[in-house]
This record gives structure tokens, sequence and C-alpha cells, in this order.
């Protein structure tokens, strides 16, 4: 089977021109986003090449501790960004977050590597980060969703949530309904993508294997790892960050101590 093939910088950078047709979207429709498509763009292009010379080096180093730096560190900037998103105070939800996001991404990449892949030394960087990375990254939208959601639910409907109150609900029991609803519509996108997988999509991963010359089975068999990986880490994270943001942002009396910011 055929290895992957090399794309030249040249190539590539007259393959990045396609970038005229969104840039003439936004100028037809006066959408007044060209600015941050080029921005987005430009910093994508920026962070990808650092991280591919970082990645390159991390990999050929092969230190333990260096890993788990660098593992700690997508954990504190996915929170960060987790509660950037969710426009949500980082201060009084920061350790709920990344206590969340540990407790559901550690068990998962210990299981994957120890007794799954098992890499030669368990700590390779080529298998850690990049499982680590497709993890969390995947699991960064349906936390922000979720915590939007439950957060605008408590603001919102007031009025049902007191209600429960003053029948004689615990903080928690009168507020456990806005939970359900947030966690089931983080959690809905995953599960179609994952029922119409193969037939529908054809997964990033797999294609990018395939594209680097792995047989197909191989791919697939990967592809179904990562993606029930994906689930297993969203449910947690996601059911972990809403039950403790609700645990720190209501008093015993069920007043909401918290508030989303508006911009």
């Amino acid at each position: 089977m055929q290895t992957s093939l090399d794309i030249g910088w040249l190539s590539l950078g007259l393959f990045m021109l396609i970038l005229l047709v969104p840039l003439g979207i936004n100028w037809g429709f006066r959408l007044a986003q060209g600015r941050a498509m080029l921005l987005a763009a430009t910093r994508m292009t920026a962070q990808l090449l650092l991280v591919g010379i970082y990645l390159k080096f991390l990999f050929n180093l092969e230190s333990l501790w260096v890993n788990l730096l660098w593992l700690a560190l997508m954990l504190i900037v996915g929170a960060s960004a987790i509660l950037g998103g969710a426009k949500l105070p980082k201060r009084r939800l920061m350790p709920a977050l990344l206590f969340s996001l540990c407790i559901s991404l550690l068990p998962l990449l210990g299981l994957l590597l120890l007794a799954l892949l098992q890499p030669i030394p368990v700590y390779q960087a080529q298998y850690l980060i990049p499982l680590a990375g497709m993890l969390l990254g995947n699991s960064l939208s349906g936390n922000i969703l979720a915590l939007q959601r439950l957060f605008s639910a408590l603001e919102e409907k007031q009025e049902e949530y007191q209600g429960r109150l003053a029948l004689g609900a615990r903080p928690w029991q009168a507020a456990f309904p806005f939970l359900q609803n947030a966690l089931q519509q983080a959690l809905a996108p995953s599960i179609a993508a994952m029922s119409t997988m193969g037939l529908v999509t054809l997964p990033g991963m797999m294609t990018g294997q395939i594209l680097g010359g792995s047989d197909p089975l191989v791919a697939v068999k990967y592809q179904l790892v990562i993606m029930l990986a994906i689930l297993v880490m969203l449910s947690l994270s996601v059911a972990c960050a809403l039950s403790l943001a609700l645990r720190h942002s209501l008093d015993h009396s069920g007043k909401l101590l918290i508030k989303r910011r508006r911009y």
C-alpha cells in the first residue's frame, strides 16, 4: 500500500488561495467577518506550524516529565477555553472544571495506553499527546454548550426554579431538570454523529490514517476506539462539570451566586 504523499510548501501556499471564496462570500453578503476569517486562518497556520515543530521535538525527546507538563498545559488551556466560551467566572469554577476534565481524561488515557495500545514506553508522546488532544478537543464544545444551557435556564426560568424551592425541594433537586436538559443537549450531537458515521460521514482520524497509508480496517479499529472514548470522555466531563458547577454556584437557600457575562 502506498505511503502518505507529502505536500510541497509552494503547493500548500497556492492552495490557501481558496480562502478567496469565503472572503468573497463575506464581501458579497456584507457579513463583516473578513478580518476575523483572515486572522483565524493566520493564527491557525502559525499555531499548527509551531505545534508541528514542537511535537517533532517532543516525539524525539520522549521525556515523561515534559509529556506530563504538556498534558497539564492542555488541561488548563482547555478548562479556561470552556469557561471563556460559556462566559462564566474562571476564578470560582476553574478548580471544579479542571477536576472534571482530569477525572474523565486520565483514566481513559490510562486504559488506552496501558491496556489497549501498549506503546513502549507507555508515555510515548506519539500516542499520549494526540490521544489527549482528540479527547479534550472533542469535549470542549459539549462542555461549553452544557454550561451555557444550565446557567441560562437558571437565569431565565427563575419562576419555575423558585416554585420548586417553595414546594420544599432542595436547591440541587430544584435545578436538576435544568442540569438534565443541558446534559441531553450536550450529548445529542455526538450520539447523532456516531449513528451516521461510515454512511453519511467518514471521520477525520480514519481519513487521515488511510491517506497516510494505513490499512482501512486498521483505521476503522482506531476510529471505533476513539469515538467510544470521546463519548465516554464527553459524558463524564459534562456530567461532572455540571454537577460541580451547580454545587459551587448555589448557596444553601438556592440563591444563584454567579451569573454569565453578557459580552
